[in-house]
């Protein structure tokens, strides 16, 4: 049998799972900081939120992943990937949400507003409210296939969610 770091991790469905997480989350995550800050796609208020649960799970999954590799107990494993399950459900929840307002099914936040700037800086008021540019949440900035961000978020977060219930359920061998 392997001893070594990586072999305990591919040995063990809970630590494979928590490192897949770890990896897809983190790849998620920069894809978004890709298309705020390369593609210049300016991120709504709902679209900050959906990077929350990605703000805890990505070192969480880490720190799983590095537990199970050192035999951590099992227990305290399922309760960190008991805890990936939820937060990305609640993610993928967030992303229904944004989708929903993208396709008008329903009303978004009274929030999706542009950023607050300084208005006692240099020049009228009325002149630096013109240079305000609001990021409205109702408007998909970016479709692939007919599908925006907030529905890819939809998908990674269930995906996310399903491999993390996986390595709670699956059994480590013998």
């Amino acid at each position: 049998m392997d001893q070594t770091f990586s072999g305990r991790v591919r040995g063990d469905p809970a630590a494979a799972a928590a490192l897949a997480v770890f990896a897809i989350g983190l790849a998620t995550l920069l894809g978004a900081w890709y298309f705020q800050y390369v593609v210049k796609l300016a991120p709504c208020p709902l679209c900050l939120e959906q990077r929350l649960p990605y703000d805890i799970v990505i070192p969480l999954a880490l720190a799983i992943a590095i537990a199970a590799a050192l035999r951590a107990p099992r227990a305290l494993i399922a309760v960190g990937l008991l805890a990936v399950v939820i937060l990305m459900l609640y993610g993928a929840g967030l992303g229904v949400y944004h989708a929903g307002v993208e396709w008008h099914w329903w009303r978004g936040p009274a929030d999706c507003s542009g950023p607050v700037t300084d208005l006692s800086a240099k020049g009228s008021i009325l002149s630096q409210l013109h240079s305000v540019r609001v990021v409205r949440c109702d408007e998909a900035a970016w479709r692939f296939l007919g599908i925006s961000l907030a529905g890819y978020n939809v998908l990674i977060s269930l995906l996310l969610a399903a491999i993390a219930a996986y390595g709670v359920t699956a059994r480590r061998p013998a």
